[in-house]
């Protein structure tokens, strides 16, 4: 498995695909990514499928496929293992150049040779989750005990607030 921070390179020429109108390559390709979550762990530890193809339609290259995989991680509000299944869509169109430089719509690609796992793992993390839940109504972990109240209620107290512990007091 590679660290964070190590780039995939799986080169694919596509100097043929720009230079036919109805020329297509199909994309069946099994790889692995080395993102890694906070703890060191990685995210992808299973293979990652890219289906699909790139196609040359009216002179446009263009790529229509998809990113499958499983994310593994924590929950955010208890913190156990999640598993997710992750399908992503791998939709771009390849130019060799570009006049406008400030654009996003266009992958630019000088020497025709596209990185394809760079670009399918930046796609990937780009789509990933802002939060991820082991189910949608957890409970979380009691701020107090540190207890996960998915697996029942905790023997805590309520805390009092300071500001109302005064109240409480004439109360008893």
């Amino acid at each position: 498995m590679r660290g964070k921070g190590v780039t995939p390179m799986f080169k694919v020429e596509l100097e043929a695909l720009f230079n036919r109108v109805g020329e297509q390559l199909t994309l069946d390709r099994e790889t692995s990514f080395g993102e890694t979550s906070e703890t060191g762990e990685p995210l992808f530890p299973e293979p990652v499928h890219i289906r699909g193809a790139i196609r040359n339609t009216a002179g446009v290259v263009y790529s229509d496929a998809t990113i499958e995989t499983e994310l593994h991680t924590v929950c955010d509000r208890c913190a156990c293992d999640v598993v997710r299944p992750l399908k992503v869509p791998f939709v771009h169109t390849f130019v060799p150049e570009v006049q406008n430089e400030d654009t996003d719509d266009y992958i630019v690609l000088p020497d025709l040779v596209l990185d394809l796992d760079a670009l399918a793992e930046e796609d990937v993390v780009l789509n990933l989750p802002s939060k991820v839940l082991c189910k949608e109504d957890c409970k979380g972990l009691c701020p107090q005990c540190g207890k996960n109240l998915n697996d029942g209620p905790c023997d805590c107290k309520e805390p009092v607030d300071p500001r109302l512990a005064g109240l409480l007091d004439l109360l008893n």
